[in-house]
């Protein structure tokens, strides 16, 4: 434990959490191959996650993305009226675009769905390093495009689509979000980010403070980032990092959760005071007491369940009560710029 984190105590669960990893001598990604790694973290799921829940009804689906096939699964929330065209969310999940898939992240689906009574439709997009940038971003920009298109045969409303993801896959939403602003995807109401991974090019002072005693620290995101953008030039593109895109106004209302113990936290502050600078309604949410990868830990830190509760009635609000998007052929800004309007 550095010197930061000795006066910046963790949650005690969280704590005692890592004190039993600590023990176990468990080794860091890096020091991983990515097949390892993606073993690895499978094999931690049941013992971290707390149960989502069963939903109204979830459907595995194959759609078709620019690579092949993509697998999609579409969950309909519990008590959801069967016949209603539900708000929808496109979830993207996290695991440094190296790692996860759709079981990784399918309880906070659930809980998501649930929670916020929602379609939560999530998809496996394409993994690095097999599939650098921008394979994972582009696989996403096509499942937006198939909710849009396939919105009745989906029983959704398309004028109420949100983007959302944790770690890498707050990055593909933010990117996301950027690119439906800009005309190039289907228009989006909201945009959920949780703990999101912003620049790529690491260079924020949190690299510098978070380096050990956490699953998730500066060596382990460079990993995850060398895999994703191994042409170092790639991580200035905006659609890598979207806080390096020249303007945020005019961006889908925003949910920012960040938390202190994790090498991201600076880069997902900067982007809730930028959106918020640039006239971009957004609600941010700090907790200075987690670590990385807080809300799939809930059956070892309880707060993790209670903090992914809030943020589900955010987005249920957000979306529930959503002014509809104006579907209006969209006019295609400068990349990362706001589109013209007349």
């Amino acid at each position: 434990m550095n010197a930061w984190s000795s006066i910046h105590p963790l949650d005690p669960d969280a704590a005692r959490l890592l004190q039993a990893a600590a023990e176990a001598g468990y080794p860091p990604f890096e020091a991983l191959t990515p097949a390892q790694a993606r073993k690895a973290y499978a094999a931690s799921w049941s013992a971290m996650q707390t149960p989502g829940g069963e939903v109204a009804s979830v459907v595995d689906t194959e759609i078709a993305g620019p690579g092949g096939p993509l697998s999609v699964r579409v969950y309909r929330g519990q008590g959801t009226d069967p016949q209603a065209a539900l708000p929808c969310l496109l979830f993207l999940h996290g695991g440094g675009w190296v790692i996860g898939n759709l079981d990784s992240h399918d309880r906070l689906c659930r809980r998501i769905a649930n929670r916020a009574g929602l379609c939560v439709v999530a998809v496996d997009y394409r993994l690095a390093p097999e599939h650098p940038f921008p394979a994972a971003l582009d696989d996403a920009a096509a499942t937006l495009r198939w909710l849009a298109s396939q919105a009745q045969a989906l029983n959704i409303d398309p004028t109420r689509l949100a983007v959302g993801g944790d770690s890498a896959g707050g990055n593909l939403a933010a990117a996301l979000a950027l690119m439906a602003r800009d005309g190039a995807l289907p228009p989006v109401v909201f945009q959920a980010l949780f703990y999101p991974v912003l620049d790529l090019t690491a260079s924020s002072d949190a690299y510098r403070r978070i380096t050990q005693g956490v699953p998730l620290t500066a060596a382990t995101m460079h990993w995850f980032i060398g895999h994703y953008t191994p042409q170092a030039q790639d991580r200035l593109d905006w659609r890598a990092s979207p806080l390096r895109a020249p303007v945020l106004a005019g961006l889908a209302p925003a949910l920012v959760l960040t938390v202190a113990h994790d090498p991201l936290c600076d880069e997902g502050r900067a982007y809730a005071k930028r959106l918020e600078a640039e006239g971009v309604r957004v609600t941010a949410v700090h907790c200075n007491d987690q670590m990385h990868g807080v809300l799939t830990q809930g059956r070892q830190i309880p707060a993790g369940d209670v903090i992914a509760d809030s943020l589900c009635l955010t987005i249920s609000h957000a979306l529930h009560r959503a002014v509809p998007t104006d579907f209006s052929t969209p006019t295609a800004g400068t990349a990362g710029q706001p589109k013209e309007t007349t």
